[in-house]
């Protein structure tokens, strides 16, 4: 976490602005201020609570809405008189009802979307899932499957069957996301070593 005392509240009478993040999806979904207390009240409750410049006085982000920021980490940037808190939002954050105060929505697309699903699946089993009986198949039924996957996807691109090609390729991808889920790891962690490969 970080030392408030290093914290620069002058610049704005006693306020930090303070620029909010969904993790997952890096979406940014607010902006707030706080005051030294609204800070330690947000670092001891992992709950963000802001300083309301209008009513003056505290205020917890879902406090009459339910719609909670839940704090998941926070850094200080270079000059040290603005935060940045990474969170995992309960509901929409906005008080319109949007999912962000810039009107943007915050939802998970791509493969981020089909592993949330597949994550899903695996620590909240669902009756007749696909996913679910792969998973609770074994690592070799699972493995297999993405090379089976492979092959076919190997044999498509040798044709002109735009739609077969494709539909194999989201085969593999599909499979080879559960694979990862088998093994515990994730997209995250795939990227992570291909970015290593390129410092």
């Amino acid at each position: 976490m970080i030392e408030i005392d290093k914290l620069n509240f002058n610049k704005v009478g006693g306020l930090i602005p303070c620029i909010v993040q969904d993790q997952q999806t890096n979406k940014v979904l607010m902006l707030g201020y706080m005051n030294k207390e609204a800070l330690q009240k947000t670092l001891a409750e992992k709950q963000l609570t802001f300083f309301s410049r209008t009513k003056q006085k505290l205020w917890t982000k879902g406090e009459t809405s339910g719609n909670f920021l839940l704090l998941k980490e926070v850094m200080m940037d270079c000059d040290q008189d603005t935060l940045l808190f990474k969170v995992t939002p309960i509901g929409a954050t906005c008080h319109t009802g949007a999912d962000t105060c810039f009107n943007e929505n915050n939802k998970i697309d791509g493969l981020e979307f089909l592993e949330s699903i597949i994550q899903n699946r695996k620590k909240n089993p669902k009756e007749n899932s696909y996913t679910n009986q792969l998973l609770n198949s074994g690592i070799n039924k699972v493995a297999q499957k993405v090379g089976e996957e492979a092959i076919e996807l190997v044999i498509e691109a040798k044709d002109n069957n735009k739609e077969l090609f494709l539909n194999e390729a989201a085969d593999l991808m599909y499979h080879y996301l559960v694979l990862l889920a088998a093994k515990d790891f994730t997209l995250e962690d795939v990227l992570s070593v291909l970015n290593s490969r390129h410092k």
